[in-house]
């Protein structure tokens, strides 16, 4: 246990600063002195880190499937659709450890500046021009996105106070679309016009600024996520060391038999997608048991956060099916210049700039923005299907894509901040950065299910493939509408 001294002084720091993750400390829910100013400079270090996120997602898949005589691996679609959903699902599920460094060990201030680090040099190491350096550099950047997304959620949270707390969310996820905007077509012009390893250089530049700017704004954010707001006893120190070393270890010596070939991807893939759709229900599980969440909440929280996993499913796909897509049957010549496919990317946050001040006034329950959010994606999806049918004659318009992107886009204004805010409502006290981590490990399961079900087109016609997922998003949203009645009494909102 921690001495009384040490105790007294670790809650007297958040009586006068607001930590992070204990908004109790602010019964009224009113914003930290100076919101405005801390508000931009987190929006500052996100902003970089989306960069690079989003620049990795507009040329990673594009990278793994081109030849090797024109710089990239030359996997199969299935297998690099794979890797790309493994990854992104990691990217979310990384938040729960990250989650807890920052709640137990770190504070959320040390949380960022740490992985703000990792993702730079994961970015550094997979511009090195060698096909071992990928699984590293991966590998990095998953756990620097762990340890950053939740703890910066958990800052806006703090600094802008319970009452407003899904508006600053809406407002956060609507600005950092500026990066999801321009990160593509920066990253994707280096990579697909000059070489591929400059466009992930570009990402680690980017994230290393991004950095830069959080430091030096640290004094605005007066005290915000300085420290953990559930400090780690020693005992349990040491253990959570041991298990931490445990998990590097059999991680570490995963990554290298793939590298060396010899272990099969597909498998190392398939078993990470087990553990990805298996946790969250099991944590979950857990915390019903040792938590002072009403049982009654906690299942409604975690059926509505099980069914927008439907929604993920379908928009991970835009870095992978859909650029697939977009680079094999779009017709993309522009006064006799071909647009990179990587560039289409940037339509989706366009409309999300275009459409978060509408989505911002929304006012309606957190179930019937979740089942409006599934519908908008399966609908997608069906439009998709028509234009595989299509391209089956020969090359499309990009406005099959456009009117793909507006629909999801039309359902992640909404469904995205609504997630957030719903789990900062439900979290317990001390949990506040666990519980942001638990909305992007449900994000996880539909990323990695998207990405191993795209294997079925082995099998299936392309146009069945998205008839298939469309419907899914579709069942998926009428049965969060049909239960509204069971799960709203239970939620926030």
């Amino acid at each position: 246990m921690n001495s009384p001294s040490r105790t007294r002084g670790h809650s007297d720091a958040r009586g006068r600063h607001g930590d992070a993750g204990d908004e109790q400390s602010r019964p009224d829910g009113a914003a930290l002195p100076g919101a405005r100013r801390g508000f931009l400079t987190l929006l500052g270090v996100d902003l970089w880190e989306r960069f690079s996120f989003f620049g990795m997602a507009a040329i990673l898949v594009l990278y793994l499937t081109a030849a090797p005589a024109d710089g990239g691996l030359g996997m199969s679609q299935q297998t690099a659709t794979a890797l790309f959903a493994t990854y992104m699902s990691l990217n979310f599920l990384a938040g729960l450890p990250g989650g807890w460094l920052a709640d137990r060990v770190l504070g959320a201030r040390r949380a960022v500046l740490a992985g703000g680090a990792l993702i730079a040099c994961g970015h550094a190491v997979l511009a090195l021009a060698a096909a071992p350096a990928l699984y590293t550099g991966l590998a990095l950047v998953v756990a620097g996105t762990g340890l950053v997304k939740p703890s910066l959620a958990a800052m806006v949270s703090a600094v802008s106070g319970t009452a407003r707390r899904e508006e600053a969310f809406s407002r956060f996820y609507m600005c950092i679309q500026v990066s999801a905007l321009l990160a593509p077509v920066l990253t994707g012009f280096l990579a697909e016009k000059v070489t591929w390893h400059l466009g992930f250089a570009a990402a680690a530049f980017g994230m290393a600024a991004g950095l830069a700017q959080f430091r030096i704004g640290l004094r605005v954010l007066d005290g915000t996520g300085s420290a953990p707001t559930r400090p780690l006893t020693r005992a349990q120190a040491r253990t959570a060391a041991r298990r931490t070393a445990v998990v590097l270890a059999v991680g570490a010596v995963a990554t290298t038999a793939v590298a060396l070939g010899a272990l099969p991807l597909l498998a190392l893939l398939a078993l990470l997608g087990v553990a990805t759709v298996c946790l969250p229900f099991v944590y979950l599980r857990s915390l019903g048991r040792r938590s002072t969440v009403e049982r009654a909440r906690l299942t409604a929280f975690t059926t509505v956060m099980a069914a927008s996993a439907a929604f993920w499913m379908i928009f991970a796909q835009s870095g992978s099916v859909l650029s697939l897509f977009a680079a094999h049957h779009t017709d993309r010549d522009i006064l006799g210049f071909t647009v990179p496919a990587s560039w289409l990317q940037s339509v989706h946050p366009l409309f999300i700039l275009l459409l978060a001040p509408l989505a911002g006034r929304l006012r309606t329950t957190t179930t019937a923005k979740f089942a409006g959010a599934l519908a908008a994606a399966g609908l997608s999806f069906f439009v998709m299907a028509a234009a595989a049918l299509l391209a089956r004659t020969g090359d499309v318009s990009v406005t099959w894509l456009i009117a793909v992107y507006l629909l999801y886009s039309l359902g992640e204004v909404v469904l995205a901040p609504a997630g957030l805010a719903l789990a900062a409502a439900v979290a317990p006290p001390g949990y506040l950065n666990r519980f942001l981590a638990l909305n992007g490990m449900f994000a996880a399961v539909g990323v990695v299910l998207g990405g191993q079900l795209y294997r079925l087109t082995a099998i299936l016609p392309l146009p069945a493939y998205f008839l298939l997922m469309g419907g899914t998003a579709l069942a998926t949203g009428a049965f969060v509408a049909a239960r509204s009645s069971h799960l709203q009494p239970h939620l926030p909102g």
